[in-house]
């Protein structure tokens, strides 16, 4: 027997699982992959890569020498699944068929993902966005979404090929390797693609830190000129009786005259020591 089922109507799927076993999955207590002596059970997270930030739908499998059941979490993941499934020969050639179906086309969507962190890096090079951090933290949670998922396919692949129970021929194990190092390398795409958005990451925050250092830079040139001048009008601001200088009618554009020379000394040598 070969079904996809709501996981939630067990009444559906106690013909052919074992009470202890029901009891199991609806208390939730079923680990990532079983290997009993007549029946595998595993569950995986089912994501559609091409639903950026989407939850995922809990697909558990039942597989034993004569039933393969699919029991599906939500209505959105049910129909997910039937458009997936199909029915086959044998078991182990109609779970090999969805899981196929399931990674077809993840290649192209893990490229068309590249392709768009390549782009964004080279908007930003040309002119820096005010949104570019956002857009690298959207990448890099995707990224740990697409990780948790492969890794788990990835086990399963692996655990399924062990074939502890029996329930997969010779040429089912060879299939399913197939799709272990397809998985595989899925999963070594999104471990790089998140490599070069954390590369990404830090080169924009050593954009920020020069453009930060620039900013101090040039307020500490606006300080020091100013220093000078400060020092100069509090002098001459203590109005004592024994300055001649605050009688003498050239003292205004003589001062005017020292302060001018004094800035364009300053930033004259700034501009020697390339801080301007």
């Amino acid at each position: 027997m070969q079904k996809v089922l709501d996981i939630n109507e067990a009444q559906d799927y106690e013909a052919y699982i074992a009470p202890k076993v029901i009891r199991q999955i609806q208390d939730n207590r079923t680990e990532t992959f079983e290997s009993h002596p007549k029946y595998t059970l595993f569950v995986f997270p089912m994501y559609d890569i091409n639903q950026t930030g989407r939850a995922a739908n809990q697909v558990m499998v039942y597989l034993d020498h004569e039933d393969l059941l699919l029991l599906c979490e939500g209505q959105r993941g049910y129909e997910r699944v039937c458009s997936l499934f199909g029915k086959e020969a044998t078991n182990e050639c109609a779970l090999w068929s969805f899981f196929h179906h399931l990674l077809k086309n993840d290649m192209d969507n893990l490229e068309d993902l590249e392709c768009e962190v390549a782009d964004a890096e080279m908007a930003a090079m040309v002119r820096f966005q005010t949104d570019y951090i956002r857009k690298i933290i959207a990448y890099r949670k995707e990224l740990l979404r697409l990780k948790r998922y492969y890794e788990q396919l990835d086990s399963i692949m692996d655990s399924l090929i062990l074939n502890e129970n029996k329930l997969l021929s010779e040429e089912g194990i060879q299939h399913f390797t197939i799709l272990a190092n397809r998985t595989t390398r899925y999963l070594a795409n999104v471990l790089n693609l998140r490599d070069y958005v954390t590369q990404m990451r830090e080169a924009c925050q050593a954009q920020i830190d020069i453009e930060q250092n620039n900013l101090m830079r040039l307020f500490t040139v606006i300080t020091t000129v100013f220093q000078p001048l400060t020092l100069m009008v509090g002098w001459y601001g203590m109005n004592f009786s024994g300055m001649p200088e605050l009688h003498w009618k050239y003292a205004y554009p003589v001062f005017i005259g020292a302060s001018m020379l004094v800035c364009v000394l300053l930033l004259a040598l700034f501009k020697k020591k390339r801080w301007v």
